[in-house]
């Protein structure tokens, strides 16, 4: 008989993340230190679900893409498991909202395991508001190569349009739990 739990991956967090601003390349965004996935942990139908929630700020209407991925040490960007497109912000955002929230289900383990999964960006149009975009962008991208014989940290992942130390993003929490 076998017993079916959810199961909150740490190391938590136990602060909110930096402002990470001047980038763009895709970077770590993430409060440290990351969860990490342990080898072995996964198993055939696992699933996962990853939350994250922060802010962004801006000058003039940058674009930013935002997302989850995997990697083999903390801040390592390996693999993405889900982002957005590049979205225009708002212009002169401060501390606006932004919430990220993925599900994926383990389909293939091994060195070649596939995670299938995807879910949705609420980014903020203003302090007050949002909107909802589908990650990853396209159906292709929701089956993603995950390594299920070695640990993987998980983390959320920036991209900004445009360098400034006014584009600013922030996570404040992060999360990742198993499902059975």
């Amino acid at each position: 008989m076998d017993l079916y739990l959810t199961e909150p991956v740490g190391p938590f967090p136990v602060a909110i993340g930096a402002a990470f601003g001047s980038f763009t390349a895709r970077q770590d965004v993430s409060p440290q230190p990351l969860p990490f996935v342990q080898a072995g942990k996964l198993r055939l139908g696992a699933k996962i679900k990853i939350e994250a929630e922060g802010e962004f700020s801006t000058t003039g209407t940058p674009t930013l893409v935002l997302g989850l991925y995997i990697g083999t040490v903390a801040g390592a960007i390996t693999t993405v498991l889900a982002e957005s497109s590049a979205i225009t912000t708002g212009s002169g955002a401060a501390a606006w909202p932004w919430r990220l929230e993925y599900r994926g289900i383990i389909t293939a383990m091994g060195v070649s395991g596939q995670i299938v999964g995807m879910g949705n960006l609420e980014l903020g149009t203003s302090l007050t508001a949002i909107s909802s975009v589908p990650i990853p962008i396209t159906a292709a991208l929701r089956t993603v190569t995950w390594d299920t014989t070695i640990a993987r940290a998980v983390g959320v992942c920036a991209t900004w349009g445009t360098s400034s130390a006014s584009n600013t993003v922030r996570t404040l929490n992060h999360s990742v739990l198993i499902l059975n």
